[in-house]
This record gives C-alpha cells, structure tokens and sequence, in this order.
C-alpha cells in the first residue's frame, strides 16, 4: 500500500480503519522527518496489514494539536481510534515497526 497523506478532511479513515494505524507526523523543512520518510514508504510498501499515513503539521495545525504535537517527526499508533504508542525523533525501521507491534 501507499502512504496516504491525512487532512481534516479524510481523518475518519484514521477512525475508521480496522488496521492498526501508523501517522507520521512531519514537516517538509524537518531534517530528521526526511530521514523516516522513506522508512516510512517502505513500511506501508511492505505492510498492507498497517495503514500507513502522514501528516504534514503545517498544513494540519488542528491535528497537530489534538495530538499534542511538540516536535517532529513524532510517530503514533493506533488501533480502533485509540492511541497505543507514540514515539518523537528519527528511529530505525525495526523501531517503528516495533510500535505497531505492541
């Protein structure tokens, strides 16, 4: 699967989703979010049993600020609309992919 990018707009697939869901939230000026970038693109290439989505803070300061964002790349999980884990700083993929698995 691809990453899909998350607005206000298409939140209720966040919600919604029977997957667990990983969000990346980033800006494009962010140094260390251009490090996860890609590590982010290879989870969801080969994952599809995740649902895999950015958020560009930005763009989306509501979001941000429901979910309490101080700095970034911060990645958070969820699972039926709940946070389960949430992580701040670049991390290596078996990181990332270890948050999901918790």
């Amino acid at each position: 699967m691809k990453v899909i990018n998350i607005s206000q707009q298409n939140f209720n697939l966040v919600n919604e989703s029977d997957k667990p869901v990983l969000i990346d939230f980033y800006a494009d000026w962010c140094g260390p979010c251009r490090m996860v970038s890609p590590l982010i693109e290879q989870i969801a290439e080969e994952n599809p049993q995740y649902l895999v989505c950015k958020i560009n803070v930005d763009d989306e300061p509501e979001l941000a600020s429901r979910f309490g964002i101080a700095s970034i790349p911060t990645l958070v999980t969820m699972k039926d609309g709940i946070i389960k884990n949430r992580s701040t700083g670049a991390k290596p993929k078996p990181q990332i992919l270890a948050l999901l698995e918790d």
